[in-house]
């Protein structure tokens, strides 16, 4: 309730709600935020946030995320140096980037990307709206049963 609009605000709360495990499928965690490197060819790049993670068949994940509050436009000159950071610092594991953003009405943006041809493409995009317990209905909940 007392969380921001800004960048910071939208990944922290990304984290507690544990939206990068629901959205990937993966059991993710945090590894470190706003990683500062360099990679060879590109030189200093930065990202919002890093996970790694596990999937149930023992297949381990890099996860840089990219974070927008506020007014700021997703980059994918941004995604495509993610990439190049899981190649260049985590090369035996499996990349999967991973963008955020605020939309309006309190609604969170995910986005994953693939490398297709060479470039970084939205492979899939969902929206999530945090709500608090008591807004939940029993209809709802039923609704949510019957979805495949």
């Amino acid at each position: 309730m007392y969380a921001l609009g800004d960048e910071q605000a939208l990944l922290a709360k990304v984290r507690y709600n544990r939206l990068i495990d629901i959205f990937t499928g993966i059991t993710c965690y945090s590894l470190q935020n706003h990683l500062r490197t360099s990679v060879p060819g590109i030189g200093q790049v930065e990202t919002d946030e890093l996970y790694v993670g596990v999937d149930t068949k023992g297949c381990q994940y890099v996860i840089p995320v990219q974070a927008k509050g506020g007014r700021d436009a997703l980059n994918i000159v941004q995604i495509e140096q993610d990439m190049a950071v899981c190649e260049s610092k985590f090369p035996d594991l499996v990349c999967r980037p991973v963008a955020a953003q605020f939309m309006p009405d309190d609604v969170i943006a995910l986005f994953a990307f693939e490398r297709i041809e060479g470039e970084a493409k939205i492979l899939m995009e969902r929206h999530y709206k945090l709500v608090d317990a008591d807004q939940l209905t029993a209809d709802d909940l039923a609704a949510y049963r019957k979805r495949p």
